[in-house]
């Protein structure tokens, strides 16, 4: 790059900041799935590729947190940047890979409340963001999807040039959908609280487990299909998902619970997360996917601070205060700073307002959690054919999670084939 004569000197600046983040969002994945991996510090030659070592995750992600800092100062603002220029890394997309890494070490907590400060108190420097008013919006209307001030790092699409196709096996067959290929357990559906702010499982929720999705919180519904589900579709029209067996009155019914099904959900769940109004046949969607959102910064921001002890009822206000709000609670029982347990309330509320954006996985993997989460049924809706079976929730899944294996994937034999200093992680 250092070649380039006519290109000014800013110019390459920048786009070496845009690879420095790019290199950085690599090692990030790379070693988040692996631990230990090389670190390419130069280019390698073919002879070096071949012998590199592996290289701790901890020096690793002190490169990754180097590599952002030094990108940072060549990197516009949010809004510095044209709308033509949207989706182009920022100041801002640079400190929330820095966040997200160092909250992924679990012991930088300190440094991720830095982090998350500059983004909420320094909007001057780093950008203007802020929480969307309609949490659906922001995924599923065009022009907030497009347009916003809560996405720091979003994958750009193009109706009809550029597409993506996913939510086709994830929408109910009625309404368009081909099969289901991954539908929300029950699990999933049972961490989203009441209106009131309490969990189903709290005394005085007022959950009623013969009607289970009344006075949940509105993202249940902004994310999960449940059965008798209103689906508004484009035209501001509804229809009625049923999903219980037999119910129907339009038979067969495609998107009935059915055991061993091919088409219809595992879990009797489908999801509405995503769901684009404009699409065009099965489901071809333009639509923006968020890869880094402030609302991930205040979760973040509210989990690093109770971590520390610093969590008090002003944190609370800005960050799951504000993100419930947003949500559409009204309730003072769930926007009011709670006396219970603090850190799975954090933990459950990250879950209810990140659901199916690829963060839970690292999530229970980052908490140590895994061995418990990951091992056993997963559970879908209650149709299951015996009742006296886990109360009656569909067993889905069988999960089995080794705690001394499975928190890192295997690496690659064809990796290990290609450099003899690659060594393998326990217990593969």
């Amino acid at each position: 790059m250092d070649q380039n004569k006519t290109l000014p000197q800013a110019t390459i600046a920048r786009m070496k900041a845009e690879n420095q983040f790019m290199r950085a969002f690599a090692l990030f994945n790379l070693s988040k799935w692996y631990g230990d991996v090389p670190l390419p510090d130069h280019d390698l030659t073919p002879e070096e590729a071949q012998v590199i070592p592996r290289t701790s995750k901890a020096t690793v992600s002190d490169y990754i947190i180097a590599q952002l800092e030094a990108a940072i100062p060549n990197l516009p603002s949010k809004d510095q940047l044209p709308a033509s220029e949207n989706g182009r890394i920022t100041k801002g997309a640079a400190l929330a890979l820095q966040m997200r890494t160092l909250l992924y070490q679990g012991n930088k907590m300190a440094e991720v409340v830095a982090v998350c400060e500059k983004l909420i108190n320094n909007q001057a420097t780093y950008g203007t963001y802020a929480l969307t008013p309609s949490y659906s919006a922001l995924f599923s209307d065009p022009a907030t999807n497009k347009t916003n001030n809560e996405s720091l790092l979003s994958l750009q699409y193009v109706p009809t040039v550029r597409t993506w196709q996913n939510f086709w096996d994830f929408a109910p067959r009625t309404v368009g959908g081909r099969v289901s290929a991954m539908a929300p357990t029950q699990e999933l559906v049972d961490d989203y609280i009441m209106l009131n702010g309490r969990g189903i499982k709290d005394a005085g929720s007022g959950y009623v487990e013969s009607n289970p999705y009344v006075n949940r919180d509105p993202r249940l519904t902004a994310t999960v299909v449940y059965d008798r589900y209103s689906w508004i579709n484009p035209n501001n029209t509804t229809k009625t998902i049923y999903i219980r067996p037999g119910s129907d009155p339009v038979q067969p019914g495609l998107d009935e619970y059915s055991p061993g099904s091919q088409s219809a959900s595992a879990t009797g769940y489908y999801w509405r997360k995503y769901f684009d109004p404009i699409a065009l046949s099965s489901f071809v969607s333009g639509n923006n996917l968020h890869l880094f959102r402030y609302a991930e910064v205040l979760l973040t921001y509210a989990e690093a601070k109770n971590s520390l002890g610093q969590m008090d009822a002003a944190i609370w206000a800005k960050t799951i205060g504000a993100i419930r709000s947003r949500a559409g609670f009204t309730d003072a029982g769930a926007l009011s700073f709670p006396s219970g347990d603090l850190t799975n309330i954090i933990r459950r509320e990250r879950r209810a307002e990140l659901a199916m954006e690829g963060l839970r996985v690292d999530d229970i993997r980052r908490w140590k959690v895994a061995e418990t989460t990951m091992n056993g049924f997963a559970h879908g809706a209650k149709f299951a054919t015996d009742q006296n079976v886990d109360g009656g929730y569909i067993r889905t899944q069988q999960r089995k999670f080794n705690p001394q294996r499975d928190y890192l994937w295997a690496v690659p034999s064809s990796e290990i084939g290609l450099n003899k200093n690659l060594t393998q992680n326990p217990g593969y």
